[in-house]
């Protein structure tokens, strides 16, 4: 049921809102993978389908190449063949067991991302939340507040205002009486769904759409058709396709297993993380077939099924069906739906994505990892989510690099007692063996380029 609200907003961070009949084809996402991946994964919580930040980061990187609003077939096509693509490559990294890819993008990178693409995204909501009619597909913070400005010189109705902000505080209010009351958890992962339902009765009744509320409108009902041949792996853009495949794949396989393995720890067991890159990318291929875009695990759907207390991977069966069964019967109720309801659920959703409590820890352990975090936050919030993660991995790389450099020499002396060695600079109660100096080089990396480096500091000891 959190699946079913969510159906057209993630589609909406996509950006193809010049053609209605993709409505499903981006709810498609939440009926095949989840059933591919329910016969080949491994973890039992996890919960597959689209989410804002892989929607946002396939829906700015396409749209340099092609811009829906001028070629709305050319695009689909792009987004299919990414699609594709990353599958592909989530799989080869899998079978080549290429796991360690993925922990280039650091926890530090990935806080700092997170963060960013959430205000961003929460920024692009005002479309929505203000019934606007002109906006742009820029991602950056700068060129989104220019449209906001430039976009309220317009008539708009502050109906749409106060039918989205009305929601969004249900939502909240909903959330935090689940987090107070255990036994109500429920009624957190069904306000999306009663969201949507008492607006679209509310303005069903009153007829708001008549005097300014934006709604959907015309909803495409059932799954969309074999997406086979759009898929194209010679075509012009073959090349800007694999660039931003390889981009999607990893951060989409970062987040699924990440979420993945917070709830193995939890429930005490462990997360095959090559597994996980296969079974991702065998759903992606074949949802890349059947008119779906990237997909990966949602940590606050994954939430709600560990709460539901999920056990196996059957969950993401029931998650399907119970989709697949609203899109048959029940799309063509939405066309009521208001515009603002979806931006309050995304809205709702991203205080989730900022953790400022793990950013001043990162900052309190390590200061360059925190320079990591700031400067995934910045890229992306100033430039784009490309720029965001190039930034993160040319610290990252600089970090391992100036390490190799000038690795931490430390002298170690013998706690009393045991025959632990450790730090003296640490635990100065730490006795010294006599005549004898022992040091620890905090590098696995010893050649040529530091040893110089470690002589001048091991001589004066």
């Amino acid at each position: 049921f959190v699946s079913i609200p969510l159906l057209r907003t993630n589609r909406s961070l996509v950006g193809t809102t010049t053609d209605v009949t993709c409505v499903a084809a981006w709810a498609d996402t939440s009926v095949v993978p989840p059933l591919i991946y329910a016969v080949m994964g491994t973890s039992r919580e996890i919960a597959i389908g689209p989410v804002a930040v892989v929607s946002l980061l396939l829906s700015s990187m396409v749209q340099k190449v092609v811009d829906p609003a001028v070629d709305p077939v050319t695009y689909r096509t792009l987004v299919f063949t990414v699609t594709f693509l990353a599958g592909v490559f989530q799989v080869s990294f899998g079978l080549f067991r290429l796991g360690f890819l993925v922990d280039f993008l650091s926890h530090a990178a990935i806080v700092g991302f997170m963060g960013g693409a959430a205000i961003v995204i929460g920024l692009q909501q005002l479309k929505g939340l203000l019934g606007l009619s002109r906006f742009t597909n820029s991602t950056d913070v700068v060129a989104v507040a220019k449209a906001v400005f430039s976009a309220l010189h317009d008539p708009w109705h502050p109906g749409n205002f106060f039918i989205g902000c009305s929601f969004l505080i249900f939502i909240l209010a909903t959330r935090f009486i689940g987090r107070k009351y255990k036994k109500l958890f429920w009624l957190s992962a069904i306000s999306p769904l009663l969201s949507v339902i008492l607006s679209t009765a509310a303005v069903y009744a009153t007829k708001a759409d008549k005097h300014g509320v934006k709604i959907i409108r015309e909803v495409h009902a059932g799954l969309n058709p074999s997406s086979v041949k759009l898929i194209q792996l010679n075509g012009p853009y073959t090349t800007e396709c694999a660039k931003i495949a390889v981009i999607c794949a990893v951060i989409a396989l970062t987040e699924a297993i990440a979420v993945g393995r917070s709830f193995a720890t939890i429930r005490g067991y462990k997360l095959d993380g090559n597994k996980e890159m296969i079974a991702m990318g065998f759903s992606n291929v074949a949802g890349s077939l059947s008119s779906c875009y990237v997909a990966t695990g949602s940590f606050s759907r994954t939430a709600v099924n560990f709460s539901a207390g999920a056990r196996s991977t059957v969950s993401n069966i029931v998650m399907a069906a119970t989709v697949f069964i609203a899109l048959e019967f029940f799309m063509k109720l939405l066309y009521y739906t208001p515009m603002a309801v979806l931006a309050s659920i995304i809205l709702s959703a991203l205080p989730g994505l900022i953790d400022i409590r793990e950013a001043c820890n990162i900052w309190r352990v390590d200061k360059m990892d925190f320079l990591i975090c700031l400067g995934a936050f910045l890229g992306v919030l100033f430039g784009s989510v490309e720029i965001g993660l190039g930034v993160a991995l040319a610290i990252s790389f600089a970090k391992i690099i100036i390490q190799s450099l000038r690795p931490q020499v430390e002298v170690l002396g013998r706690l009393q007692g045991t025959n632990t060695f450790c730090s003296v600079r640490q635990y100065p109660v730490a006795c010294r063996t006599p005549a004898v100096q022992v040091i620890r080089i905090d590098t696995s990396f010893l050649c040529f380029i530091n040893a110089t480096f470690i002589k001048e500091r091991y001589q004066p000891m």
